[in-house]
């Protein structure tokens, strides 16, 4: 992948609001920031940068997809009450992928795991 100013600026951008942000979200900061920009051309950047494992895009959240600064293994938390997206550390299972390639006998490439329920700033 050939070096882009902008692509630079958005990946920067992602790592400074790490809190998986949709293309939305992310548009609406780098406006602010720098100026106008293509809501197109944002997508078709962040996709490349997923598509070349610079960051992770994330479906299945909600309707539109988050992207994520943290390519390394992890799962997710989302805060029912206030929809925030918080990692947590592949740490907490450590053999969660290989209990589960035993189990279903298959090789398993990669997971996204989800977990749900209320942050502790909306306790």
């Amino acid at each position: 992948m050939n070096y882009s100013r902008q692509r630079e600026i958005i990946l920067e951008t992602l790592r400074q609001n790490a809190v998986h942000p949709t293309a939305e979200e992310l548009y609406s900061i780098l406006e602010k920031e720098y100026g106008a920009t293509s809501l197109a051309t944002l997508y078709r950047n962040l996709n490349l940068l997923a598509a070349n494992g610079i960051i992770k895009k994330i479906d299945g959240l909600e309707q539109s997809s988050h992207f994520d600064h943290n390519v390394h293994e992890h799962y997710h938390f989302i805060c029912n009450k206030c929809k925030k997206v918080y990692d947590v550390s592949a740490d907490v299972a450590p053999e969660l992928l290989k209990k589960a390639e035993m189990e279903l006998g298959a090789d398993i490439e990669s997971c996204d795991i989800i977990f749900h329920g209320t942050c502790k700033n909306c306790k």
